[in-house]
């Protein structure tokens, strides 16, 4: 039997901080061992031919942490949006969420990696970056109201298309948490979920494989 592989995989980046205490060392350790295991499972999830990778790397509530954490947080994601290595690997990239509330320079090197990555066909990554599911559904209406779209044409359609990002196939959340945190909370109407019982710094391209497995020993009814 061929091994069913989700087409848009959303992972929930939750543990750094957790991990870095409990370890009695600084917060940004954690953010920082955190970066390296996002860039070894976007090289993962590209060569076991999942399509669409959505990292929730920034809520919008996350804007309430202290300053100097939030100054190394962008740093770090700063360095992840690493153009020559995504291109090689033919990984198109997108940044969703409230781009207008970066850094000016943050928002140049998106434009930057999202125009030279635009016709890359591997796989598309997403960022979720200053991103809250509300938020989007919000941009969503504002864009159909915009578009001047009929009342009796609006559906589940055409919201979706003003969406950023299409239906989730699969949520995976670290951080020993249960619950969904405003991520991509239309598309994951019916998502698989699976939960971690440890911090983002400990996932692994392994603990990706168990996800992955149980996804495939899953069939997705959607209600039949």
């Amino acid at each position: 039997m061929k091994k069913k592989i989700p087409y848009h995989l959303g992972i929930i980046l939750d543990g750094n901080r957790r991990w870095a205490k409990e370890k009695n060392l600084p917060v940004f350790d954690g953010h920082k061992k955190g970066r390296e295991v996002v860039k070894n499972i976007i090289k993962a999830s590209k060569n076991k031919g999942i399509k669409i990778l959505t990292l929730f790397v920034f809520s919008t509530e996350n804007w309430k942490r202290p300053k100097k954490e939030i100054n190394y947080l962008m740093y770090l994601i700063k360095s992840i949006l690493d153009v020559k290595d995504l291109d090689k690997q033919g990984i198109k990239v997108v940044v969703i969420g409230q781009k207008q509330r970066l850094s000016k320079d943050l928002q140049k090197a998106i434009r930057r990696i999202e125009k030279i990555t635009k016709n890359n066909k591997n796989m598309i990554l997403n960022i979720a970056l200053s991103y809250g599911g509300r938020a989007e559904i919000v941009e969503a209406i504002k864009n159909i109201i915009k578009k001047k779209i009929s009342l009796e044409k609006i559906n589940e359609d055409v919201i979706s298309k003003n969406l950023w990002t299409a239906d989730l196939d699969l949520i995976i959340r670290t951080g020993k948490e249960k619950r969904i945190s405003n991520f991509l909370i239309w598309q994951a109407a019916y998502s698989e979920i699976f939960f971690f019982d440890k911090y983002w710094p400990d996932f692994t391209e392994k603990d990706l494989d168990t996800a992955l497995y149980e996804y495939f020993l899953h069939h997705r009814r959607f209600g039949k």
